[in-house]
Protein backbone atom coordinates (compact mmCIF):
# COMPACT_ATOMS: atom_id res chain seq x y z
CA UNK A 1 0.00 0.00 0.00
CA UNK A 2 1.54 3.37 -1.17
CA UNK A 3 1.60 6.05 1.20
CA UNK A 4 -0.11 9.44 0.69
CA UNK A 5 2.22 12.38 -0.84
CA UNK A 6 1.13 15.52 -1.68
CA UNK A 7 2.94 16.15 -4.87
CA UNK A 8 1.12 12.81 -6.19
CA UNK A 9 -1.69 14.75 -7.95
CA UNK A 10 1.26 16.27 -10.18
CA UNK A 11 2.95 13.86 -11.26
CA UNK A 12 1.66 11.32 -13.99
CA UNK A 13 2.64 8.00 -15.74
CA UNK A 14 4.23 6.30 -12.52
CA UNK A 15 5.18 3.34 -12.95
CA UNK A 16 4.29 1.44 -9.73
CA UNK A 17 2.98 3.83 -7.76
CA UNK A 18 3.14 2.10 -3.87
CA UNK A 19 7.11 1.84 -4.46
CA UNK A 20 7.55 4.90 -6.25
CA UNK A 21 5.52 7.33 -3.03
CA UNK A 22 7.02 8.05 0.55
CA UNK A 23 6.29 10.17 2.80
CA UNK A 24 10.11 12.22 1.65
CA UNK A 25 9.20 12.60 -2.00
CA UNK A 26 8.16 10.52 -5.03
CA UNK A 27 11.01 8.83 -6.82
CA UNK A 28 11.00 9.39 -10.54
CA UNK A 29 11.82 6.33 -12.89
CA UNK A 30 14.15 6.21 -16.25
CA UNK A 31 12.99 5.66 -19.31
CA UNK A 32 15.93 6.59 -21.67
CA UNK A 33 19.33 7.34 -21.71
CA UNK A 34 21.06 8.95 -24.72
CA UNK A 35 24.85 9.93 -25.88
CA UNK A 36 25.15 12.99 -27.30
CA UNK A 37 26.26 12.42 -30.92
CA UNK A 38 26.63 16.16 -32.22
CA UNK A 39 27.02 19.30 -30.12
CA UNK A 40 24.38 21.68 -29.55
CA UNK A 41 25.10 25.80 -30.02
CA UNK A 42 23.86 27.79 -27.46
CA UNK A 43 25.02 31.66 -27.68
CA UNK A 44 23.42 35.33 -25.93
CA UNK A 45 20.45 36.22 -28.15
CA UNK A 46 19.07 32.71 -28.98
CA UNK A 47 19.44 32.97 -33.27
CA UNK A 48 21.89 30.31 -33.00
CA UNK A 49 20.33 28.16 -30.49
CA UNK A 50 20.53 24.29 -31.36
CA UNK A 51 19.98 21.76 -29.76
CA UNK A 52 22.49 18.32 -29.92
CA UNK A 53 21.78 15.22 -31.63
CA UNK A 54 21.17 12.97 -29.21
CA UNK A 55 21.12 9.16 -30.11
CA UNK A 56 19.96 6.77 -27.46
CA UNK A 57 21.96 4.29 -25.56
CA UNK A 58 20.20 0.27 -26.22
CA UNK A 59 19.31 -1.75 -23.47
CA UNK A 60 20.40 -5.65 -23.37
CA UNK A 61 18.75 -8.42 -21.82
CA UNK A 62 20.89 -10.17 -19.41
CA UNK A 63 18.48 -13.29 -20.07
CA UNK A 64 16.11 -14.24 -23.27
CA UNK A 65 12.92 -14.43 -20.55
CA UNK A 66 13.71 -10.66 -19.06
CA UNK A 67 11.35 -8.54 -19.81
CA UNK A 68 13.35 -5.61 -19.17
CA UNK A 69 16.90 -4.25 -20.31
CA UNK A 70 19.90 -2.71 -18.84
CA UNK A 71 21.90 0.10 -20.25
CA UNK A 72 25.77 -0.62 -20.01
CA UNK A 73 27.11 2.85 -19.39
CA UNK A 74 30.70 3.57 -19.05
CA UNK A 75 31.83 5.76 -17.15
CA UNK A 76 31.41 9.70 -19.06
CA UNK A 77 28.58 11.96 -19.39
CA UNK A 78 25.31 10.83 -20.85
CA UNK A 79 21.84 12.66 -21.37
CA UNK A 80 18.35 10.82 -19.12
CA UNK A 81 14.64 10.85 -19.78
CA UNK A 82 12.42 10.10 -17.08
CA UNK A 83 9.61 7.96 -17.55
CA UNK A 84 6.83 10.35 -15.50
CA UNK A 85 5.71 13.90 -16.70
CA UNK A 86 4.60 17.14 -14.53
CA UNK A 87 0.94 18.87 -14.45
CA UNK A 88 -0.16 21.73 -13.12
CA UNK A 89 2.29 22.47 -9.88
CA UNK A 90 1.44 25.47 -7.88
CA UNK A 91 5.00 25.80 -6.55
CA UNK A 92 8.20 24.28 -8.18
CA UNK A 93 9.80 21.41 -6.27
CA UNK A 94 13.04 20.00 -6.12
CA UNK A 95 14.60 17.17 -8.16
CA UNK A 96 17.34 15.21 -7.33
CA UNK A 97 19.79 12.04 -7.63
CA UNK A 98 18.70 8.96 -5.26
CA UNK A 99 21.03 7.90 -2.86
CA UNK A 100 21.17 4.66 -4.45
CA UNK A 101 22.55 6.11 -8.01
CA UNK A 102 25.09 8.40 -5.68
CA UNK A 103 26.34 5.29 -4.08
CA UNK A 104 26.84 3.36 -7.68
CA UNK A 105 28.84 6.49 -9.02
CA UNK A 106 25.96 7.36 -11.11
CA UNK A 107 24.92 11.71 -10.46
CA UNK A 108 22.80 13.70 -11.84
CA UNK A 109 22.23 17.74 -11.00
CA UNK A 110 19.75 18.60 -8.18
CA UNK A 111 17.32 21.40 -9.38
CA UNK A 112 14.01 23.04 -8.83
CA UNK A 113 11.66 22.09 -11.56
CA UNK A 114 8.39 23.40 -12.33
CA UNK A 115 6.14 23.06 -15.52
CA UNK A 116 8.33 19.59 -16.59
CA UNK A 117 10.87 17.35 -16.10
CA UNK A 118 13.53 18.35 -18.66
CA UNK A 119 16.20 16.37 -20.14
CA UNK A 120 19.02 16.66 -17.34
CA UNK A 121 22.85 15.05 -17.61
CA UNK A 122 24.11 11.66 -15.75
CA UNK A 123 27.40 11.62 -15.07
CA UNK A 124 28.65 8.13 -14.78
CA UNK A 125 32.12 7.21 -13.09
CA UNK A 126 34.98 6.08 -14.36
CA UNK A 127 34.22 2.42 -13.62
CA UNK A 128 30.71 2.29 -15.35
CA UNK A 129 27.27 1.36 -14.54
CA UNK A 130 24.41 -0.81 -15.32
CA UNK A 131 21.19 0.53 -14.88
CA UNK A 132 17.68 -1.57 -15.47
CA UNK A 133 14.93 0.35 -17.60
CA UNK A 134 12.86 2.10 -15.38
CA UNK A 135 14.87 1.79 -12.52
CA UNK A 136 14.36 4.92 -10.15
CA UNK A 137 17.05 7.53 -10.44
CA UNK A 138 15.20 10.39 -8.96
CA UNK A 139 13.44 11.33 -6.26
CA UNK A 140 10.57 14.99 -5.99
CA UNK A 141 10.46 17.16 -2.88
CA UNK A 142 8.63 19.87 -2.07
CA UNK A 143 10.56 23.19 -1.32
CA UNK A 144 11.08 24.85 1.84
CA UNK A 145 9.67 22.28 4.19
CA UNK A 146 10.25 23.35 7.70
CA UNK A 147 11.97 20.37 9.55
CA UNK A 148 10.94 21.65 13.15
CA UNK A 149 7.11 21.31 11.75
CA UNK A 150 8.15 17.94 11.11
CA UNK A 151 9.70 16.48 14.26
Amino acid sequence: MSTEHPLTEYVDNLVYEPVQVSEDGIDLTVSAIYEVAAPGRLDFGGDELTDADLEPVPTELDTPQDEYGWWHLEGGQYVLQHNEFLTDLEEPVQLQPRNELLARGGSHPSMQVRDHLPLIPLTVADGGLKIKENARVSTLVPIGIDSAATE
